[in-house]
């Protein structure tokens, strides 16, 4: 990616914001309003990338719930822990990429 920051642009807040946007998507969409955060090229790839990573993890527990009849519902609260991955690495001050969702939000021009 050309709009990377190096990693001594990326400040300890832009790493912060960035890394509770995954287990806690309403800041994730709270950045996207904010003027100054979302100007910042990591806090946005990371925001948008985890209100997508969001959606997705929510589509699956919802099919994952529907066909077992309900009986899913107990895994969610495991899938929901898989968050943790990407708001680790986004704490690290690293872009990281997700298979297709990735690729998905380059595609639509949001990052």
């Amino acid at each position: 990616m050309n709009d990377q920051f190096t990693p001594e642009e990326i400040t300890s807040d832009d790493k912060l914001w960035a890394a509770l946007g995954y287990p806690i998507v309403i800041i994730a969409i709270i950045v996207l309003f904010m003027e100054d955060k979302k100007e910042r090229p990591f806090i946005k790839y990371h925001a948008v990338q985890s209100i997508a990573f969001n959606v997705v993890l929510f589509i699956v527990s919802t099919i994952l719930s529907t066909v077992t009849l309900g009986i899913g519902a107990i895994c969610v609260p495991l899938l929901w822990l898989v968050a943790f991955w990407p708001a680790y690495e986004a704490y690290q001050g690293k872009y990281m990429e997700m298979p297709f969702i990735t690729d998905f939000i380059k595609k639509q021009g949001w990052v």
